[in-house]
């Protein structure tokens, strides 16, 4: 597990930043911790389809109170040419783990989560991704991911983080150690949205990742941003997560 979330953390990070190295070379993180969530995340299809609707019956996703299916998430996250420049790559299954690992102090259990892109209560479909901008020498890298809930647990996840942000200063999940949890100014995007940051240690450095979560509907977009080359620069860009929370009401 720790190599998992490891892994859904830092590879998209390390490969940028071993592809800027070499360009360059070639040109010159006393109460018991809460248990884990029993159900698994969903993680691509395994809940399938509710059944067939007209077009006509099709309701934007910020009205949808129930779960949205994987193919839903599939037709609503971001792809290729929505915003110029940007690359996407899909997130595999293993950077998605299905389970969720107590963190210690349980009171910072929220953040914990959601730094696996997954929640408690645990969403019945997920798709992630991950993009790199059009500046080929930025390092920065950001994950995006759509989760779906029924409207009333989509509401309990939000409520969790804003609750984290501000009783959580510290903790250790799966072997790794976060400190300086703060919250930061949350978009006016979608339904409701939280914003913070958390400051992990990556491979031996002190590393500060950027997190907003925008609640539209029943429908979770959640974004992080991470910087391995230049660590102070960091942050999820406003119209990444506008662009993602449009599409999704328009879904």
């Amino acid at each position: 597990m720790k190599s998992s979330v490891s892994r859904a953390v830092v590879a998209a990070s390390v490969t940028v930043a071993l592809g800027l190295t070499a360009a360059c070379g070639s040109d010159d993180d006393g109460k018991k911790p809460s248990e884990p969530a029993k159900s698994a995340q969903g993680s691509g299809g395994e809940k399938g389809e509710k059944g067939e609707k007209g077009e006509g019956d099709a309701k934007p996703a910020g009205e949808k109170s129930g779960a949205l299916t994987t193919a839903d998430l599939e037709k609503a996250v971001l792809a290729e040419g929505d915003l110029k420049g940007y690359k996407l790559e899909k997130l595999s299954a293993a950077d998605m783990p299905a389970q969720t690992v107590p963190s210690e102090p349980a009171k910072c259990q929220p953040l914990a989560n959601m730094f696996m892109l997954a929640t408690d209560p645990a969403s019945q479909a997920r798709v992630g991704r991950t993009m790199t901008g059009p500046d080929e020498l930025d390092a920065t890298v950001i994950t995006l991911a759509l989760l779906a809930h029924e409207k009333g647990d989509a509401e309990k996840v939000m409520d969790g983080l804003r609750t984290a942000t501000k009783n959580c200063d510290a903790y250790e999940h799966a072997g790794s150690k976060y400190r300086e949890v703060a919250a930061l100014p949350a978009p006016k995007s979608g339904d409701e949205a939280v914003s913070y940051k958390v400051v992990g240690l990556i491979e031996g450095q002190k590393t500060p990742m950027s997190f907003t979560v925008v609640r539209s509907g029943s429908t979770l977009a959640a974004f992080y941003s991470i910087n391995l080359l230049k660590p102070k620069e960091f942050g999820v860009p406003t119209k990444i997560v506008e662009a993602q929370v449009d599409k999704l009401a328009k879904l």
